[in-house]
């Protein structure tokens, strides 16, 4: 296995096809996830929109990054693998960076399996806030409605369901911090299938005894 730099056509075509949210988020750095000559998908990194990471780790705009999305088509032999690897480009394409926060969509029935398998820290349990509206297939934040070319009043609603947010340093020195707010990791409910791009990741996580990144 092996990842490059994603070009934003890369980029594009895998979000629009491998991934629930159809949609390309704004990000900083892509990197295309290749399984011998077999292209997989993207992986991409954001600024994010964390507003507490500055002030509860101390940080610049800079100093860190939000994994925003794994758009994979299933065929990688290791979704983990995947991850791992990218960390390893992340330390070495952006050198400034102390700091990777994602988060696992609760309203997906996302628990953030990968992210425990791959040693990432659970600190926060955000409970839900806004609207979603289910429009073609897929619950949509309520945020650009009024550019969807439909009466969203007319779509089916809910309430957000809220995220499960992780958080991997990069720097030792913020690894005390981490740990001292630390949660424990959420569990899935007996018969609850959790959406991932990856079929193969419940099983893989179960079997894999993965030694941390750091």
């Amino acid at each position: 296995m092996r990842l490059e730099k994603a070009s934003h056509k890369a980029v594009k075509y895998a979000c629009l096809n491998f991934h629930y949210a159809k949609a390309v988020p704004t990000y900083s750095i892509g990197f295309s996830v290749f399984e011998g000559d077999i292209w997989c998908g993207v992986v991409l990194y954001g600024g994010g929109a964390s507003v507490n990471m500055p002030t509860k780790f101390n940080l610049r705009n800079g100093q860190y990054l939000e994994l925003n999305r794994m758009a994979l088509n299933g065929k990688q032999s290791s979704t983990s693998k995947v991850l791992s690897l990218s960390i390893k480009l992340i330390k070495k394409e952006c050198p400034t960076v102390k700091m990777l926060f994602s988060y696992a969509d609760k309203g997906q029935n996302h628990f953030g399996t990968i992210y425990q398998a791959t040693n990432w820290i659970y600190i926060e349990d955000i409970k839900s806030s806004g609207t979603e509206y289910f429009l073609n297939g897929v619950w949509k934040h309520d945020r650009g409605r009024y550019n969807w070319g439909v009466d969203f009043r007319k779509l089916p609603k809910r309430k957000k369901a809220g995220k499960h947010k992780y958080v991997y340093p990069l720097d030792k020195s913020l690894t005390t911090i981490c740990k001292e707010i630390a949660m424990k990791y959420p569990k899935k409910l007996s018969g609850v299938v959790e959406s991932n791009a990856d079929s193969r990741l419940d099983a893989e996580c179960v079997a894999t005894t993965l030694t941390p990144l750091m």
